[in-house]
């Protein structure tokens, strides 16, 4: 088919669930259990690992040993370890901690922005200026988040040019890569088409990063519209992990063995051992304590050779 004659030959997995993961879960996992996970990530090949948000305690119980955790992850060479950090008390802890890259987070609904960080979108945006700016200073990479591209559970349909008129803002911060996120999983191939074709006709494909949610079971096929778009970044959850806290129904993130299954089967390089993440997995189901929702994850792993 036509849609794979020109996709990459190689991307790149950031992976989310110690973060985007975690903080869906209803019990707060164990520091030990966190650190299981980060090595056994490390352990399956994953370079880009956000271990972690430097977010008040009182709205992300779940990640209160932001510090401890940073403290504790040691990334080895050739491995980033992120954190997401949504002011400027986040990044002195995360530069307190010695963390080199972090995230910053906007939703493209000024009602789920509202809801997600208790300001505007205007508002946030201008508090970017007190952590962006010094962590570039800082000799920090920074990447950002804009959620809700693909539509709100508060407002329905979100108009993608107000997402990428946040993208065009974060990127002219610093930010060196944006993440369209589909935070609800509402995302359909032509509408990605649509909004990949709109954001690619202003930023370089490298420049972006897709987050997509698996909610109602479009993810891959999202993602298949991406590679067909030269994007070459895909932020996923071991095992499906994870979700928004405050978008109902927001549950059942990428799972990183779906994809990577996939793109090996598609002949696409990820740098990852597909039957170690696997084993990822496993240590994610033990530490959270429930059953998680990634087809490859329930299904085991298969050679991909005839």
């Amino acid at each position: 088919m036509a849609l794979f004659e020109h996709i990459p030959t190689e991307v790149s997995v950031y992976e989310v669930s110690l973060r985007d993961g975690l903080q869906n879960e209803r019990a707060t996992v164990p520091l030990r259990g966190k650190l299981r996970l980060v090595d056994a990530l490390v352990a399956s090949g994953l370079r880009r690992i956000e271990i972690t948000s430097f977010v008040s305690p009182k709205w992300i119980p779940q990640l209160a040993d932001a510090d401890e955790v940073a403290e504790h992850a040691k990334a080895p060479e050739a491995v980033t370890f992120s954190a997401l950090c949504p002011n400027a008390q986040g990044l002195e802890r995360a530069r307190k901690a010695g963390i080199r890259e972090i995230a910053v987070f906007i939703s493209a609904s000024e009602t789920h922005n509202r809801k997600n960080v208790n300001k505007t979108i205007a508002d946030t945006l201008a508090a970017f200026v007190e952590t962006v700016i010094p962590a570039r200073e800082a000799g920090m990479r920074v990447r950002g988040y804009v959620s809700t591209v693909w539509g709100c559970p508060y407002e329905g349909d979100v108009d993608p040019r107000r997402a990428l008129e946040i993208a065009r803002k974060l990127l002219e911060m610093g930010v060196y890569q944006v993440s369209l996120s589909d935070t609800i999983g509402v995302g359909t191939p032509r509408q990605t088409e649509r909004i990949l074709k709109m954001a690619l006709a202003e930023f370089p494909a490298r420049s972006l990063a897709m987050h997509m949610h698996d909610t109602r079971g479009t993810a891959l096929a999202n993602v298949l519209v991406g590679l067909a778009h030269d994007i070459r970044d895909f932020d996923a959850s071991v095992g499906g992990m994870g979700g928004c806290p405050y978008a109902p129904g927001a549950a059942g993130n990428l799972a990183t063995e779906d994809l990577v299954f996939m793109l090996h089967g598609m002949g696409v390089a990820t740098g990852v051992d597909l039957e170690r993440l696997w084993e990822a997995g496993k240590v994610a189901e033990s530490i959270v304590g429930r059953p998680l929702p990634g087809k490859v994850h329930q299904a085991g792993v298969r050679s991909l050779k005839a």
